[in-house]
């Protein structure tokens, strides 16, 4: 991120720091999941497979799924400097993970009601087959699953600039203290951990079924998957939806440090708002009272090292 010293602008880019490397890894798993989906339909197609059809086709639901993680990545990328979206496309990430969130409890709700009709009208089972689906499906969900673990790397270097009376500043290149959450990381992550859940689920009740011939264990594992991948569903839901409201849950914890770094000698914070506008970054208005009111660069020197906090606005005025 940069900013030209004579016009004072600059750029509100804060995308995550992995970015381009989860946008690659989820394209990845689009390729290896259609790969897999049009090989099960052909299959399923050429040998009169019912079960290779069914799975083939329902890897096109979290091909979907995985469609809207990806394009949520390039276009913020693509308009990560348009000037229309005021504090960047940081936040496009959780927009998508929020519909994928939908996305999800909308599958588990099918996976466990098609479960509840087939214990109501049990249908004969071909253990062989449906193991050997089951079997392939976590293998490739297990791979998916492996290229979209969320192993977040930190970057660093800082920069920013101020105006008389009235500033912000941006830390371009923040060190990150935590964690930073990317959440359409996440939702991809959740479809694929979902649909290696009920392959498991699958083929343990597969196998006990064929052994000793307890078909109601399928329909049994089935309810049971959907009630997981739905708090799943909801867990990601409350996460994305808090971004997206800016409801930070870590606001408390942020404005006490800063609070901590700014008041003192007699300046006291009067307004303070802190939101999320990016994985790992974060930004903060401040309004300062002060008996001896120092310019915004000096209050915003003492919170450039904070972690996680990149655009900062500061508003000074004297006590009266």
């Amino acid at each position: 991120m940069s900013f030209s010293p004579d016009t004072q602008e600059h750029e509100h880019v804060f995308l995550g720091a992995d970015h381009n490397r989860n946008e690659r890894r989820v394209w990845l798993v689009i390729a290896l999941t259609t790969a897999m989906m049009i090989a099960e339909i052909v299959a399923g197609t050429l040998y009169g497979s019912m079960a290779l059809l069914a799975d083939g086709w329902h890897m096109s639901t979290h091909a979907g799924a995985m469609l809207i993680a990806a394009v949520a990545y390039l276009v913020a990328r693509k308009q990560a400097r348009n000037r229309q979206f005021t504090f960047g496309t940081g936040k496009l990430g959780d927009l998508a993970g929020f519909a994928s969130a939908i996305v999800l409890g909308l599958i588990a709700l099918l996976i466990a009601w098609e479960s509840l009709l087939r214990l109501a009208n049990p249908v004969a089972i071909d253990f062989g087959q449906a193991i050997m689906v089951a079997v392939l499906g976590l293998a490739v969900n297990l791979a998916s699953a492996w290229l979209l673990k969320d192993d977040h790397s930190h970057h660093g270097d800082a920069h920013g600039h101020g105006h008389e009376a009235h500033a912000h500043d941006d830390h371009a290149e923040h060190e990150h203290g935590g964690h930073a959450k990317d959440n359409n990381l996440r939702a991809a992550y959740l479809h694929v951990l979902a649909d290696a859940l009920t392959s498991v689920l699958a083929i343990v009740a597969l196998v006990l079924g064929n052994l000793y011939g307890w078909n109601w264990l399928d329909p049994i594992m089935g309810v049971v998957g959907g009630l997981v991948i739905a708090r799943w569903s909801w867990g990601l839901v409350r996460a994305t939806s808090g971004v997206l409201l800016d409801a930070l849950p870590q606001a408390k914890a942020m404005s006490k440090e800063i609070r901590e770094r700014v008041e003192m000698d007699g300046d006291r914070i009067t307004d303070l708002h802190i939101w999320q506008v990016g994985p790992g970054h974060h930004a903060a208005i401040i309004a300062i009272t002060a008996r001896q009111p120092q310019s915004p660069t000096f209050y915003k020197a003492k919170l450039r090292a904070m972690a996680g906090l990149s655009h900062v606005t500061v508003e000074v005025s004297p006590q009266t």
